[in-house]
């Protein structure tokens, strides 16, 4: 009996120091969550420089562009993987200038297949709010010449671009729930990826994402994106579209 009871207390012992880790895990993930500005409570009242840990506030600035009325130059995915990293920007020399020099801000369209729409966390560009409208979308880029790219061959070769929660204040329909089911007719939604590919013509400005090439490096070709893009169109089932013509592309916008 003294057995079963100390069998029975050590059961009781191992539950409840599972239940209070797992309510110290989200008192943490909750913490985590909150914006990283006082007082912002959507992407209108963050600032345009945005705000949080290791922050950059001139990328940001880049990042949260919300219009451009440069006219837009024809460039490929194979020029974007061409793009040097900078020589001379460090983590105590944040001077843009080069960056400008290389390209950077440049209005350019580019045609390529799209294989996964991913939903952003937390970012200091947004100051760290987490809603689905108030967040970036990650899209990965590959040559449009490939013939079956999939993502776990190709994503460490791609190019990435973002829809930006401001311009989704102009073009509402920028999102992962309107992409992602253009890519696969059969994604069910919620975190499952998209399984497939998607010809698409991407217009955005050039940019250098600096903070992965100081801090966090990420699996894929370089850190030149276009962010934010501007207009985003898609070629439909059976229709031949062109990088040089206007026909059969429908803008994910007005569609």
């Amino acid at each position: 009996m003294k057995r079963y009871v100390a069998a029975l207390l050590a059961v009781v012992c191992v539950l409840a120091s599972a239940d209070a880790k797992q309510t110290r895990s989200r008192s943490s993930h909750a913490k985590s969550k909150k914006p990283y500005c006082a007082g912002v409570k959507v992407i209108t009242d963050c600032a345009d420089e945005g705000c949080g840990p290791n922050s950059e506030p001139e990328l940001n600035k880049r990042k949260n562009i919300r219009s451009d009325n440069q006219q837009a130059v024809a460039q490929t995915i194979s020029w974007m993987k061409s793009l040097p990293d900078p020589e001379n920007f460090t983590q105590t020399n944040q001077d843009r200038s080069e960056l400008k020099q290389l390209g950077e801000g440049q209005k350019i369209r580019v045609v390529a297949w799209v294989l996964d729409v991913r939903a952003e966390g937390q970012e200091t560009c947004n100051c760290g709010l987490t809603a689905a409208k108030d967040t970036d979308n990650h899209l990965v880029l590959v040559d449009p010449n490939l013939k079956k790219p999939t993502l776990k061959l190709y994503e460490p070769h791609s190019i990435t671009a973002e829809f930006t929660p401001r311009v989704r204040l102009d073009h509402p329909k920028f999102t992962r729930e309107r992409l992602a089911p253009l890519i696969d007719p059969r994604w069910k939604g919620g975190t499952a990826k998209p399984m497939g590919k998607l010809l698409v013509r991407v217009t955005g400005l050039l940019l250098f994402d600096s903070y992965h090439f100081l801090h966090n490096a990420l699996t894929r070709e370089n850190n030149w994106e276009i962010h934010p893009i501007l207009k985003f169109e898609y070629c439909p089932a059976g229709q031949v579209c062109r990088a040089d013509s206007d026909a059969n592309w429908k803008d994910l916008e007005t569609d």
